[in-house]
């Protein structure tokens, strides 16, 4: 029992916490308490590029250039995350689960978009082919025309 340890991890975004540990004191009074604090700039960075590294960009800077902005709002919501409970006086979490989620979310938005641009570059395609074979139509049409008007002209 002396070499047996247990490791238990809980959130301490809810309410649910709080209740564990006035139900169970024993898991505050009989262990030792790991903090995790704000990931600095350069690992959210560095989670960006590992995740967006499957993404299809047209660049590697634009893919830096993501993962930079990405961080960027993450620490920014951290900020925004201190005025509000100095406004409203309540907490607000952002945890890395919720960086991953911004992340997942981009990728998905960008899917779709891409989709839905593909779909109209596919749409304008069509349409465009079908007024060039509509403007062929027409000219030939005219020839055709040109042509009556050469034989009526012989008729009368």
């Amino acid at each position: 029992m002396k070499n047996m340890h247990l490791c238990l991890c809980f959130s301490p975004v809810s309410e649910k916490f709080r209740v564990r540990a006035r139900k169970f004191p024993a898991l505050i009074n009989n262990t030792s308490i790991d903090w995790f604090h704000e990931w600095p700039e350069d690992a959210l960075i560095g989670v960006a590029n590992r995740f967006l590294k499957d993404v299809e960009l047209p660049s590697d800077e634009l893919r830096e250039n993501l993962a930079r902005h990405m961080a960027f709002v993450h620490l920014s919501i951290g900020e925004a995350n201190i005025e509000f409970r100095r406004t409203e006086r309540r907490f607000n979490y952002t945890t890395p689960t919720s960086y991953l989620e911004l992340i997942n979310f981009y990728k998905m938005l960008l899917g779709s978009k891409q989709g839905t641009i593909t779909d109209q570059i596919e749409r304008l395609e069509k349409g465009l082919a079908i007024m060039a074979d509509t403007t062929s139509r027409v000219d030939n049409l005219k020839k055709e025309l040109e042509a009556t008007q050469k034989i009526v002209e012989v008729e009368k």
